[in-house]
């Protein structure tokens, strides 16, 4: 208990995950992980895949940390540049000046302003789309 505490308490980012977890999926987490990347890489995929103690052992011991890392490092530049090119690719494909979104706005600025101008929005967007 005393190890839990320490670990964790001035950890902010994984504070709300750790509540989901079984105490016998921490103990394994605590005892095997050797960066606290790694307890909270675990911890994360634990709580999202709902894993049990076994399943959680079995990605540990086959070392899924480790080759998630590897093969995500390589391609990190090329994802990024992917995220880059692609990121205004609906904007880019209509004309919404009549949305008054802000020059340089994201896509939340221009989802706040479809509900007011939504007859003007399926008008611009036509038959190929619909918004719900």
């Amino acid at each position: 208990m005393k190890q839990f505490y320490e670990l964790y308490k001035d950890d902010e980012k994984v504070s709300p995950p750790v509540t989901q977890l079984s105490w016998s999926n921490h103990l394994k987490i605590m005892s095997a992980s050797k960066s606290q990347e790694e307890r909270r890489f675990y911890i994360e995929l634990a709580v999202k895949e709902r894993y049990s103690k076994r399943e959680l052992e079995r990605q540990m011991y086959s070392g899924y940390y480790e080759r998630f890392m590897l093969s995500n490092g390589n391609m990190l530049p090329a994802i990024q540049k992917a995220k880059q090119e692609t990121q205004n690719l609906f904007l880019d494909k209509y004309v919404l000046e009549f949305l008054n979104a802000p020059k340089g706005g994201n896509e939340k600025d221009f989802q706040k302003s479809i509900p007011e101008n939504l007859k003007n929005f399926v008008l611009e967007i036509g038959k190929d789309d619909c918004h719900v």
